[in-house]
């Protein structure tokens, strides 16, 4: 009777040291997980960061967007804003097109007119075109030059500044 109780004795103690074995490599397991996946976070948004400024660059490079050859060459990152303009007209006909909500462009130098909206009416004395009427909450961005033909004495020219164009993604629903 006593080498039975000693028995399940060392049964109990036996399976109490199998559980503590057990929750330790899962402890060790779940602080090995933790620092693996600890810069992941921050790996994703740098990522998503350098895809957004990729996009930028690539609607900005778009024939319905670029300066193209009419500014002589190939210009990256070269907005003409003629194009834009005309494209604000017509937005309704690229509804769905580059999956954003909205595109905005921005003049930063010179800033004459920094808070005016651009319509056909105020073009080119403002200061942001908004293609869709609708507001920027996150944004993807990237700096482009903004170019545009204008007659001076009779000579058409290119002038150019610095802007930056603003991307508003979808919002999932």
């Amino acid at each position: 009777m006593v080498n039975r109780k000693q028995g399940q004795m060392k049964i109990q103690q036996m399976a109490f040291m199998l559980m503590a074995i057990t929750l330790f490599f899962v402890l060790v397991g779940m602080f090995v997980i933790v620092i693996k996946f600890s810069g992941l976070k921050e790996g994703a948004q740098m990522l998503e960061d350098r895809n957004a400024m990729f996009l930028a660059t690539k609607i900005s490079n778009s024939p319905e967007f670029s300066c193209g050859n009419s500014f002589g060459g190939d210009n990256i990152n070269c907005i003409d804003l003629d194009k834009v303009m005309i494209l604000k007209n017509k937005i309704g006909d690229y509804t769905g097109f580059w999956g954003l909500d909205n595109i905005e462009i921005r003049w930063l130098y010179p800033n004459e007119f920094p808070e005016e909206i651009c319509t056909t009416i105020t073009y080119p004395e403002c200061g942001i075109i908004n293609l869709r009427d609708k507001p920027i909450k996150s944004e993807y961005s990237n700096y482009v030059a903004l170019c545009r033909k204008i007659s001076l004495d009779g000579q058409v020219y290119d002038k150019c500044e610095l802007g930056r164009i603003m991307l508003a993604p979808k919002e999932i629903k």
